[in-house]
């Protein structure tokens, strides 16, 4: 999501201004220059970079359809996960926007964990849950490893990676600066910060590499891209899985570099929602048309369709992405079971 992803009545849901006292006290990422960090903000050398405060402003005051969300949209699913999943199998289960659990060699993985009504740095404002967590908090099994893509309100969720680390003590793996952020809120999160490019071995027969995406991230109006943003491709024993926690597509580079580092994906994981109007998202955020281009460029042999549904982050109906996704595949000629559009609580076995 993007700095000023507010809804018309206020400035809410990524980013708020802090008060004069907090940015005396807000700590950031310092580091070595590199090719995609100046010395103060990371970039990407092959995407683009966020929208100006007047294009925000336009988006948000000018004449535009948002289309209203049911109050509350209940999934048909609910999930109890078991206690772990060992051998050749992985076990994904969707929890809803961009949260996962995953299963495998015997380590439980949380991706994006968000458990809370609100992505907001406020409590009372800011977009609200549209469903329950796909998972109840209290039926989690124990969490070895959490992977965190960015800090985004909707992604990097302070609330449930404290709860997280008061019940579990995993470790949480993230892109360079968001640890600063973790730890300057809670010091008992054990978060570990990592380069593109890099792999961090979980276990098990498990590893994640950290890969580039084409985003963007902030907390505040003033530490924009103060943090690093990646995706991830995890080695499991059923083969590599890629998740794309947040992308725009651009020429699709991004996806096709993935598929020539990493070879064979079993499975991508890829946003599909959040997504109008494309004029202000396409640099940031896919929709349903770009995302099957995506896969076609990872080639991964199966897909499932997250960010959406969960939270009204932008212009389009609940049903928009699902609907859209479908279309999408028949375009392209591509089965509908090879790219499905998940809901909370829903459960896939490879």
């Amino acid at each position: 999501m993007g700095s000023f992803f507010g809804r018309p009545a206020h400035i809410a849901g990524d980013v708020l201004p802090p008060s004069p006292a907090l940015m005396s006290r807000m700590k950031t990422y310092d580091g070595p220059a590199s090719d995609h960090f100046n010395g103060l903000h990371f970039f990407d050398p092959d995407g683009a970079p966020p929208k100006s405060l007047r294009e925000v402003l336009r988006w948000q005051f000018s004449a535009r359809e948002r289309a209203k969300w049911p109050a509350w949209a209940p999934s048909p699913h609910a999930d109890i996960p078991p206690g772990r999943v060992d051998g050749d199998r992985v076990r994904l289960s969707f929890i809803g926007h961009a949260s996962w659990l995953i299963q495998a060699g015997g380590l439980n993985i949380l991706v994006d964990p968000v458990w809370s009504m609100r992505v907001s740095p406020v409590a009372w404002a800011g977009p609200k849950r549209h469903n329950d967590p796909g998972i109840a908090f209290e039926k989690l099994p124990n969490i070895d490893a959490v992977l965190v893509s960015h800090g985004h309100y909707d992604h990097l969720d302070m609330a449930t990676l404290s709860r997280l680390a008061k019940n579990f003590a995993p470790r949480v793996v993230t892109p360079l600066g968001n640890d600063v952020t973790m730890r300057s809120a809670d010091s008992t999160i054990k978060a570990e910060a990592f380069d593109w490019h890099e792999r961090v071995e979980l276990g098990g027969g498990i590893a994640v590499h950290l890969v580039p995406t084409r985003h963007w991230t902030a907390r505040s109006l003033f530490d924009r891209n103060k943090a690093l943003w990646a995706s991830f491709v995890l080695e499991t024993p059923a083969g590599k899985i890629y998740v794309v926690c947040d992308s725009g597509y651009g020429d699709g580079r991004h996806f096709r570099r993935v598929a020539e580092r990493h070879g064979a994906l079993r499975l991508a994981i890829l946003p599909i929602g959040a997504y109008e109007p494309r004029w202000f998202m396409r640099d940031q955020h896919m929709n349903p048309e770009d995302a099957v281009k995506a896969l076609a460029d990872c080639g991964a042999e199966q897909a499932l369709g997250h960010h959406h549904g969960t939270f009204q982050l932008t212009d389009e109906a609940i049903d928009a992405p699902a609907k859209a996704l479908v279309e999408a595949l028949d375009a392209a000629k591509i089965p509908h079971a090879r790219f499905v559009a998940m809901k909370p609580g829903q459960v896939v076995e490879i």
